[in-house]
């Protein structure tokens, strides 16, 4: 019993000195993921939200999600609108449609809209200038964040000065090696990377993230990848778990663990005390209450969807996701019920980074 009680003295002392010092090595970290006394998970998970109200003071962000084309030209293998995926069902939103799902949200109080999309020829630079000069001429407060994959510098310039405020654009993995299996060979984890470094110097406010559990994914990668996130020092970082789709090459595989998950957003948390940080839709896909304890381990971004109801379904890169049928309105005030009910609140701003704020 004694020698049970120092090792959980010696984990929680780990946490804290994670906490103080904002860094981890490749122990620690493997020894967080493979613990599993409740006692000393809610221990780490308590001090990432001491963290967070620290600085967030119980605030959830809101963003918007309009998810406007399904069309991809690449074929990664986990992803379910993959362009070699034939049973996927295809649609592009018009940009009419787009404005209307911004009109939406702004009548529900969002204070940001997420043009979430594959990497779709179709939306060329000027459409997409198009469509971002149009949403911040209506709504000129309102902040525009764009995640439409790998472009050029001049690209993401341009959408920059079109008035797109925030990138999402998740690096995946940071290990060659790894993203290597992940993905044809006609995709690069280092132009992923130069990507997230190109948005960052123009201007963005920029997300990177991972998926937990990804096939071949070992601890020494993920290793990586939060030494990867420490030199980029990104605004947002989006992690949920891998969940097989049954249409990609990864059918069979084992969907990422939300225990993991959950540990890996409370260390981020401690590791990047400012940073956005999301409880995911594969989060909630893959436990019910999965969101709520997102919260509950220092997440404070939920992303609902504004997407017209008939397009939903369609829009599937994993199997199983939650929210396809529900209106906007309805999907809304479900979140505000869940967030309220962990004791946490809505708050009615942009949710920038605190390092980045616009009045």
């Amino acid at each position: 019993m004694k020698a049970i009680l120092f090792m959980d003295m010696d984990l929680r002392k780990t946490i804290d000195k994670i906490k103080d010092t904002r860094t981890i090595a490749p122990d620690e970290l493997k020894m967080l993921l493979e613990c599993t006394d409740n006692a000393d998970l809610e221990y780490l998970y308590g001090k990432a939200r001491e963290v967070a109200d620290g600085i967030f003071h119980k605030d959830v962000y809101l963003r918007g999600l309009i998810e406007f084309t399904n069309y991809c030209k690449n074929d990664c293998y986990y992803c379910g609108i993959r362009c070699s995926n034939r049973k996927a069902e295809r649609y592009r939103l018009s940009e009419d449609e787009i404005m209307k799902c911004c009109d939406t949200g702004a009548m529900l109080g969002f204070k940001t809209f997420v043009l979430q999309g594959g990497e779709d020829p179709f939306f060329n630079d000027d459409k997409i200038c198009d469509i971002v000069r149009k949403i911040k001429e209506k709504y000129p407060k309102h902040a525009v964040t764009l995640s439409i994959g790998e472009k050029s510098y001049e690209s993401y310039k341009r959408f920059f000065d079109a008035g797109a405020d925030r990138y999402l654009l998740r690096h995946e993995t940071a290990n060659e090696e790894h993203y290597a299996k992940l993905h044809p060979s006609s995709l690069s984890g280092a132009n992923r990377k130069q990507c997230l470094r190109n948005l960052k110097e123009i201007g963005y406010q920029v997300g990177c993230g991972i998926m937990v559990g990804t096939p071949f994914q070992t601890v020494g990668n993920i290793y990586e990848d939060i030494l990867f996130m420490q030199e980029l020092q990104p605004h947002m970082i989006g992690i949920g778990p891998f969940i097989a789709h049954k249409d990609t090459p990864f059918k069979d595989e084992p969907d990422g663990s939300v225990k993991d998950t959950l540990v890996l957003l409370a260390l981020l948390r401690l590791l990047f005390p400012k940073v956005l940080l999301p409880a995911t839709t594969a989060l909630g896909t893959a436990d019910a209450t999965g969101r709520e304890k997102g919260i509950l381990a220092g997440a404070n971004v939920i992303m609902p969807n504004l997407s017209p109801v008939n397009v939903r379904g369609k829009y599937l890169l994993y199997d199983g996701k939650i929210c396809t049928g529900e209106e906007a309105a309805e999907c809304n005030e479900c979140m505000k019920r869940r967030i309220g009910s962990v004791g946490y609140h809505v708050a009615d701003s942009r949710g920038d980074h605190p390092d980045m704020q616009v009045v």
